[in-house]
């Protein structure tokens, strides 16, 4: 099993408080089965399906043979054409590896060359697949049922309160096309996030306190994220080494960004997170709840030289011309963001001209963005600009001569009504990302562009 699924997730039980329905003890039995039983059973049902194809459907399927069977059935029903097939749904893949084409070249943490191709988006399902040619892993059927039907019962009950977010971007003002709420863990954390802390140059008016059932699973994608870190770190990256600027201390979430997507139109473009409070090589782990949704991601491309107004709102066009990879987010699933994504790729939830709606939520998807703010990188500290206010850390993509390296620039400049600064300061940190002003800070390491890993240019 270890061979094509490298973490073995429960697979969640039929609720015991379900009416009972003729075939009810049939399926109380196949409950109890193990995972490798019920693929038995399925290949001999699909004898010409890879085990891949057959893992993912049932882990889709919540561990229940019949409904896997049937979703294969409709999934590869040879009697349709290729057109109406596709139109069912976003698309399936087995798993590349099954196929021989996952590019890899003898070192598991690097690949010989791109997947992705001109004008296409290649959709990846598997977890190894993810893993290997994306900066990120999966967790499918993360929380037990009744722990994440508690979630997101109590994350639907928050969303009508959510606020869509305004920002200046490129000289114009726009609204994010979905809506949001931020929460730290104790009251006195959210007093001092609304008179402290500095987002798109402007304090956040509505900062609130961790619900319990958020809080509680906090507790497990703590322990999740730190797993996968470590995991990556001795899979994937050279001689098994933390990458530059990467953190060498625990990660510990204290703060969450929760966003409500209410149908198919709302989405979010192509963008890095934030790296002011979090710190160089942040990770993120990102809970799904309700409608799936893609997940879409794109490789940075460097360029020799710049015409910035060319470039504006060229996200879109970048990601038909290089290719970008689709990754399908169900209920229940936690994605890890590692310490390659923010600085190297760019990523994005894409409209959805169709979705399934979840028993619970509807039409909605709710995603949890747990992340880890540093402590030395509060706004107390870090370099204000000539506007007054705490500078904004961003990591050179584009330019290829300095690319990686890490600077502090003004940030009113993207609050309406605000023109801004041109202060510009190269940001100092050392080999673990701490600043000058850290205890045991160890010197200045971002003073040229670092080589780049082959473990950070997959896709």
């Amino acid at each position: 099993m270890d061979e094509f699924f490298p973490r073995k997730r429960p697979i969640v039980d039929t609720p015991k408080h379900e009416p009972a329905t003729p075939g009810a003890d049939e399926r109380s039995c196949e409950d109890s089965e193990s995972t490798d039983f019920k693929l038995a059973i399925l290949a001999s049902l699909h004898p010409n399906l890879q085990q891949n194809v057959l893992l993912e459907t049932l882990l889709s399927c919540d561990g229940s043979i019949e409904n896997a069977s049937k979703s294969l059935n409709e999934l590869f029903d040879l009697n349709l054409s290729p057109r109406k097939r596709q139109a069912r749904g976003t698309g399936y893949q087995s798993s590349l590896s099954a196929y021989c084409i996952d590019g890899k070249d003898g070192n598991r943490g690097s690949f010989a060359k791109a997947l992705t191709k001109k004008g296409q988006t290649l959709h990846l399902f598997s977890p190894i697949d993810i893993e290997r040619h994306t900066p990120c892993s999966i967790m499918h059927n993360f929380l037990p049922r009744d722990v994440a039907d508690a979630l997101l019962e109590e994350l639907l009950d928050e969303a009508p309160s959510f606020r869509t977010e305004t920002f200046k971007l490129f000289d114009n003002i726009v609204q994010s096309p979905h809506t949001m709420s931020f929460y730290v863990d104790s009251l006195a954390e959210a007093q001092a996030q609304k008179t402290d802390y500095v987002y798109n140059g402007n304090l956040i008016p509505d900062v609130r306190q961790t619900p319990p059932e958020m809080l509680k699973v906090s507790k497990r994608v703590e322990t999740a994220v730190n797993e996968e870190i470590q995991r990556r770190i001795k899979d994937f990256y050279p001689s098994g080494q933390k990458l530059k600027f990467q953190s060498s201390k625990s990660w510990k979430p204290n703060t969450a960004f929760v966003n409500c997507y209410d149908g198919g139109r709302e989405s979010v473009g192509y963008h890095s997170d934030q790296l002011t409070y979090l710190g160089p090589r942040a990770v993120i782990g990102s809970i799904s709840l309700g409608v799936a949704r893609e997940f879409r991601v794109r490789k940075i491309v460097a360029k020799d030289h710049i015409d910035t107004s060319k470039e504006r709102g060229k996200d879109e066009e970048r990601a038909d011309a290089e290719g970008q990879i689709s990754i399908h987010l169900p209920h229940n699933s936690l994605l890890v963001m590692h310490a390659e994504m923010q600085e190297e790729w760019k990523h994005s939830i894409a409209p959805a001209k169709a979705i399934d709606p979840h028993p619970l939520a509807g039409n909605k998807r709710l995603n949890i963005t747990y992340r880890c703010y540093t402590e030395s990188l509060h706004p107390n500290y870090t370099p204000r600009c000539r506007c007054k206010i705490p500078a904004v850390l961003r990591c050179v993509q584009k330019k290829r001569e300095n690319r990686g390296r890490y600077v502090w620039m003004c940030h009113a400049g993207y609050t309406p009504g605000q023109d801004g600064c041109t202060f510009f300061q190269w940001a100092e940190f050392d080999e673990d990302g701490e600043p000058p002003w850290a205890p045991g800070y160890k010197g200045n390491a971002n003073i040229a562009r670092p080589v780049e890993h082959e473990a950070e240019a997959h896709g």
